[in-house]
């Protein structure tokens, strides 16, 4: 097994490339495999000279993981991190790394950053993503509600003050 480093580079196993990229990869877990050399500056500079993008997600995911050793610790952590990458996603970097030695296990903690490497420049929106519009907010309650509650309806103004006002007197009390 390898050993895991801070800014591995990871490809998933079916990530398309441009025409005429070569990355070397290793397996290592569950369709991902680690590119052999080199960072993601690197790979970002052989894509874009391709015409492609190389589209950096702000959003890491942070995972925790126990090993007899430290690289199973790293790797136990690395691959519950990489379960939370979205499928639309098909690169990720290790950022950092955090290890921790106790007695009889270590304890990683691994953040990656997911990347998408793609012929366009604007992300796509997964079909999950969409959502259809909300139907119309009903203004009044339904007639039982109404004779149930007769008050409900004027007590929201009076509600809403009661919030606005408690609101600004802790403000000024800070």
């Amino acid at each position: 097994m390898r050993t895991i480093a801070e800014l591995n580079v990871l490809l998933r196993a079916r990530a398309e490339l441009p025409v005429g990229l070569k990355v070397a990869t290793e397996e290592f877990r569950e369709g991902w495999n680690f590119m052999r050399s080199g960072d993601v500056g690197r790979l970002e500079k052989r894509i874009q000279t391709r015409g492609w993008s190389f589209i950096k997600i702000a959003d890491g995911s942070l995972r925790s993981g126990v090993g007899e050793t430290s690289q199973e610790a790293i790797a136990s952590a690395l691959k519950l991190a990489l379960r939370r990458v979205s499928e639309h996603f098909n690169a990720a970097e290790v950022e950092h790394i955090e290890l921790t030695q106790y007695p009889w296990f270590f304890l990683a903690r691994v953040r990656v950053y997911p990347y998408r490497i793609q012929q366009g420049a604007v992300l796509p929106v997964p079909d999950e993503a969409v959502t259809e519009p909300l139907a119309a907010r009903q203004r009044r309650l339904p007639s039982p509600s109404a004779e149930l509650f007769p008050h409900f309806g004027s007590a929201m103004p009076m509600l809403k003050e009661m919030l606005v006002l408690s609101g600004s007197s802790q403000a000024r009390t800070q």
